[in-house]
């Protein structure tokens, strides 16, 4: 459905669900313009997620989420977070305002925090944001696992102690959501963006996670450093991974050669797992295991190799 960014028929900025990413950067940048006569080009504009009342328009046009984001419970409890903490530490106000609460739903705030951790000099911030904006407001699957994934941290993870500490401090919530754009574009053919993201959170997070794996909801990346994930893994819901474990192939197959995790799994920090090995239902490995075979669910296994001792 075309989306009129600008209220005056004059200006008007039309946008489809088919824009590509340049004409919605170019789109936002004329919108800019219109806002900020003086802007020149798009290297001149401040970067767009200061122009929330102009970016919301856009943003609200797009939205194509379920009815159950029409009250959106996490994104409230974000906000009022945010604003709890600037009276407790004023000095956040600046960076909580432009981070969270000038943006009027959780899928503007994470693609602004996202475009600011993977752009660099050549990778201008504007742009990410507008490919990020239009990926999480179009992919309502994305926008749920996202909710999990706050849950999920929120809930198993003692250190964190509100969303917005999560949204903005976690990089392992960050490098998961960075990831889920990476396979959305995956499975479109945009593969060289695909791999872009995924060097930028290698480089910016420490975790390498392929975009062809695929990664269910509610999974905690617990510190991240050091995660690794092959292109062929699968991840159910509800895992939760520590940092420095490989799902990694045994360099002797190509094709299908990584694990397969199912849901409610918990691997502990700085084990591997090889193979296209299955690891079963609330199944846990201890940490420091190397997994070369199948654990069944509900299972226990430590060691190099992993056996068996016991189960949940």
């Amino acid at each position: 459905m075309a989306a009129c960014i600008d209220n005056s028929t004059k200006h008007c900025i039309y946008l489809t669900a088919d824009s590509s990413p340049c004409q919605i950067t170019n789109s936002i940048c004329r919108l800019i313009r219109l806002c900020r006569p003086g802007a020149t080009d798009l290297d001149s504009c401040n970067p767009i997620y200061q122009y929330a009342s102009c970016i919301n328009r856009f943003e609200d046009s797009c939205k194509v989420g379920p009815q159950e984001f029409s009250e959106d419970h996490i994104w409230l409890k974000l906000r009022q977070e945010a604003e709890f903490d600037i009276t407790q530490e004023p000095i956040l106000s600046k960076w909580y305002h432009s981070a969270v609460l000038s943006h009027s739903s959780l899928e503007s705030a994470l693609a602004n925090q996202l475009s600011i951790k993977l752009s660099n000099a050549e990778l201008s911030r504007d742009a990410l944001h507008a490919v990020f904006l239009k990926a999480l407001v179009e992919d309502s699957e994305i926008q749920r696992a996202v909710r999990d994934d706050l849950k999920a941290v929120r809930e198993r993870d003692p250190a964190c102690v509100s969303y917005v500490h999560c949204l903005l401090n976690f990089k392992g919530f960050l490098a998961c959501q960075a990831h889920r754009l990476a396979h959305n574009f995956w499975v479109q053919n945009r593969t060289v963006l695909a791999l872009l993201i995924q060097s930028r959170v290698s480089e910016v997070f420490a975790m390498d996670i392929h975009p062809g794996a695929r990664i269910g909801r509610g999974v905690m990346f617990d510190h991240g450093t050091g995660i690794v994930i092959g292109e062929t893994a699968v991840i159910g819901n509800n895992v939760t991974i520590l940092h420095d474990v490989t799902l990694g192939g045994t360099g002797k197959v190509q094709g299908d050669r990584h694990p397969k995790i199912g849901d409610g799994v918990l691997i502990g920090a700085g084990a591997k797992v090889l193979g296209n090995v299955k690891v079963g239902e609330n199944a846990k490995i201890g940490a420091g295991s190397i997994v070369l075979k199948e654990i069944p669910a509900r299972g226990t296994a430590v060691g190099n190799p992993a056996r068996l001792v016991g189960f949940r």
